[in-house]
């Protein structure tokens, strides 16, 4: 296999995703760290040879340079055991990658990132004035999962795939952001699942 290396800021869910993916696959990845508080990934440097959009994740496959979270996932997963082999599955695990990222994402990490990492303090006008809105949305999100998860232990098929290590991400760490995780308590039975899961590694590690 080509050299991996991935681009990240450590206690980005969507770096982690990466890393959780290879963890369970047993696939090594060398990592490069940028502190994204300090705009290291928007230097010249790194426009010009990561990403010319300026952002982290990006996983490095020898030359080439792949963007996105989920893409990545999907890369180091193909003809593996995290992507099912059945069709509907593989589209219904691609269902919540999307839900993830057009749901899910945009409110419940952007509230970690704003309140945790940010400081609320720091924050404009305008997003103060937004949180109310994503918290909302952040909350309906984690609902529809906990529905969902109601009478199975992942959310497709019988093992982990992608769709539960993209939802993992940010989910597991969604009282950074001011969710309250005890609402849902088939959410917290997915959580301990996925932490269960032979290979696992820590958002910190």
């Amino acid at each position: 296999m080509e050299k991996l290396i991935l681009h990240e800021y450590a206690p980005s869910g969507n770096c982690y995703k990466i890393r959780l993916t290879a963890a369970l696959l047993g696939v090594p990845l060398e990592r490069r760290h940028y502190d994204i508080m300090r705009g290291e990934t928007r230097t010249a440097a790194f426009l010009a040879e990561v990403n010319a959009n300026g952002r982290i994740p990006t996983l490095q496959i020898g030359e080439r340079f792949l963007p996105e979270s989920n893409a990545a996932c999907w890369w180091l997963a193909h003809d593996t055991a995290l992507i099912p082999g059945d069709r509907f599955d593989q589209a219904d695990m691609l269902r919540w990658m999307f839900f993830e990222q057009y749901n899910h994402e945009p409110n419940i990490a952007t509230l970690r990132f704003w309140k945790a990492m940010v400081g609320e303090e720091r924050l404009s006008d305008t997003q103060r004035a937004q949180i109310p809105a994503r918290q909302v949305a952040g909350e309906a999100a984690l609902a529809l999962m906990d529905d969902h998860l109601s009478d199975r232990c992942f959310f497709v098929g019988e093992r982990v795939s992608l769709a539960d290590i993209c939802l993992y991400a940010y989910t597991h760490v969604a009282d950074e952001g001011g969710f309250d995780l005890k609402r849902w308590p088939a959410v917290q039975r997915w959580i301990a699942a996925v932490a269960a899961t032979p290979g696992y590694v820590a958002l910190a590690d």
